[in-house]
């Protein structure tokens, strides 16, 4: 665990995962979050990133970005209920990765102006998290050396796939990370296979930066969003939630275009990137059915088991692989669950 008092864990876990719907939604019709489904019938991908942030930093430096219309499930989050309330940063709706990062780098700045931020994804999965804790303890110790360039986390590929982004690295810089040569999200088949020949990477949606730092990805195209996002939100934790500024908050989000954090950011400053190379840890984003399943099957050789969900049929969350065991059940006969 880091000891620095400036470093803060950011989870993102306000994101719909609307492409593995096939696996996530309920047998009555109801869509569930795959931030709030297990991956086996334990805990949460929810509650497992709060786990992974919690070997970096302490508690009370770990920050979760919620969407308010998500609150019947993070309210009863088991693993939220240990963080300061004060630390769940709740966005109105969902207006892209790029908004909600925004969000909350602000949050955080106005908790801590000299803040060291490290990103986490709140739904991936990760085998072996020792490799991806040293990792992040290299790239927060290049932080110390260099506060102007984010560092991005990439992992060796094992296989073609457009449907992930791709980081190619450069030359060293003087503090050892690697430069950015070229940030691309879902190529086409030819062009991911050109980057992988070319040493490319996939891009773990993991960063860790300085937070004035990733404040500055965002100017000057998204300079009027930032001000206005900053002059709106002082005047709410001036109030406290959920009054004072919180109606201009849901009203700056019903005008706000949606901002993909990797296409619409950081594809346009890869200059200021830099990038460390994580060796293989197991790790996907469980992005699609095809994913969970490959992890699943993992999982299996791993345990030594044919059937991962055994012995954990007690859980209360949703689990994927009971889900894909069912949709692989009904293709079979040829039917449709609904």
């Amino acid at each position: 665990m880091s000891e620095a008092q400036h470093v803060w864990a950011l989870i993102l876990a306000a994101g719909d995962g609307s492409r593995l719907r096939a696996l996530t939604t309920k047998p009555c019709g109801t869509p569930v979050p795959k931030q709030f489904c297990s991956l086996d019938g334990g805990r949460s991908l929810l509650e497992e990133a709060i786990q992974r942030a919690a070997r970096l930093v302490p508690s009370e430096r770990i920050c979760t970005i919620v969407a308010q219309q998500h609150r019947k499930w993070w309210i009863e989050c088991r693993g939220l209920a240990h963080l300061p309330q004060t630390n769940l940063i709740v966005q109105p709706r969902n207006r892209g990765t790029g908004v909600g990062v925004l969000f909350s780098i602000l949050h955080i700045l106005a908790k801590d102006p000299e803040a060291r931020i490290v990103m986490l994804p709140s739904d991936h999965y990760v085998q072996d998290e020792l490799v991806l804790q040293q990792a992040l303890e290299t790239a927060l110790a290049r932080l110390e050396e260099d506060t102007t360039h984010p560092i991005l986390l990439g992992t060796e590929p094992d296989e073609l796939d457009t449907e992930l982004g791709y980081v190619l690295p450069g030359v060293p810089d003087v503090s050892g990370s690697l430069r950015v040569e070229r940030f691309l999200e879902k190529p086409k088949t030819d062009l991911a296979a050109e980057l992988i020949a070319r040493g490319g990477l996939w891009n773990m949606f993991i960063l860790a930066a300085h937070g004035a730092a990733l404040l500055d990805l965002f100017l000057p195209h998204h300079s009027s969003i930032v001000v206005e996002m900053q002059v709106i939100l002082t005047r709410f934790l001036q109030h406290g939630a959920p009054t004072g500024g919180w109606p201009a908050i849901v009203d700056l989000y019903t005008r706000l275009p949606s901002i993909d954090f990797s296409r619409d950011v950081l594809e346009h400053k890869v200059d200021r990137l830099r990038v460390v190379r994580v060796p293989s840890c197991g790790w996907s984003d469980l992005g699609t059915p095809g994913r969970v399943g490959k992890t699943l099957q993992r999982l299996h050789v791993r345990r030594g088991t044919g059937d991962v969900t055994a012995e954990r049929e007690s859980s209360e969350y949703l689990s994927l692989a009971a889900q894909q065991a069912q949709l692989e059940r009904t293709r079979r006969l040829g039917v449709s669950r609904f």
